[in-house]
């Protein structure tokens, strides 16, 4: 099914956010899809003080400053859909903090793929994104942060992390539309256990995206006591990769042998844009 409906969440303070948002306006222009923001004010409960009607202490001075960023993250949001010339919806609302990633999530059913900026090593960041994986039951395309200048709204180089489970299954068949449009695939395990099995499980995949008119390559990556996110990040680097694809989260002991802890490393730190399916 190809991507024609994508979400974009809206949180926080903007710092880097503001460029993330452009490039994520760009890369639905790119897939030809209507792209919804939604930015999401904290109601925060702040214990009453006693203070004259109308004084200078009578406002909550952390309030105001969250409703500005709150604008100006969909005022960024506007102008670069108007720059883009895409299809755009932009909305804000106030949630209590507890409720902020279950609203996203609830919200992110009604999209193909969600489009989340990511700041490095970030709880509230990785607590939403978690919360998408597991609720929202759609894909979700990681944007670093810190990263953004180096970002490509087209996908010319993409890379599968395949560890032959079914998650990572799902996060191949969300991929289609985009694996479809891309020069160059590859299928990558990352694992030091050089097994028949494997090979087989990298080499099924390649042609089963054969029938999709995809053309991938297969080879495995040894971890050398590294983590597995570490050595993705590394070919990624190292072969030009814009997008990676993968499942998230493994809990079976053969999965743990040949992931590890890969889906953490990944969220706290993509090292480029990663579509993440659980």
């Amino acid at each position: 099914m190809p991507i024609k409906d994508v979400f974009l969440p809206l949180v926080g303070q903007p710092r880097d956010t503001l460029a993330a948002i452009e490039k994520c306006v760009s890369l639905a222009a790119d897939l030809g899809a209507r792209i919804t923001a939604l930015a999401l004010e904290e109601d925060i409960f702040v214990r009453p003080k006693a203070v004259v009607p109308d004084g200078p202490d009578s406002a909550d001075p952390g309030a105001a400053r969250e409703a500005d960023d709150i604008q100006r993250l969909l005022n960024a949001f506007n102008n670069a859909a108007s720059r883009a010339g895409v299809r755009a919806l932009g909305r804000s609302g106030k949630v209590p903090a507890d409720q902020t990633a279950p609203t996203l999530a609830e919200r992110a059913r009604f999209s193909d793929l969600t489009l989340v900026p990511v700041k490095p090593h970030d709880s509230r960041t990785e607590n939403i994104i978690e919360t998408l994986l597991f609720e929202s039951g759609r894909p979700l395309l990681l944007c670093p942060e810190h990263r953004v200048s180096e970002l490509r709204p087209e996908f010319e180089n993409v890379m599968i992390a395949w560890d032959h489970s079914a998650r990572a299954a799902r996060a191949v068949g969300d991929a289609l539309p985009i694996l479809q449009a891309a020069a160059s695939v590859r299928i990558i395990t990352v694992t030091d256990d050089q097994t028949e099995t494997i090979k087989r499980s990298g080499m099924d995949l390649v042609d089963h995206l054969r029938e999709h008119g995809v053309y991938a390559s297969f080879e495995t990556a040894q971890a050398d006591g590294s983590s597995i996110g570490k050595v993705l990040g590394s070919l990624a680097d190292s072969h030009d990769i814009d997008a990676i694809v993968m499942g998230a989260y493994h809990h079976s002991r053969l999965n743990e042998i040949v992931w590890g802890g890969v889906t953490k490393t990944v969220i706290g730190q993509p090292p480029c844009w990663v579509m993440i399916s659980h």
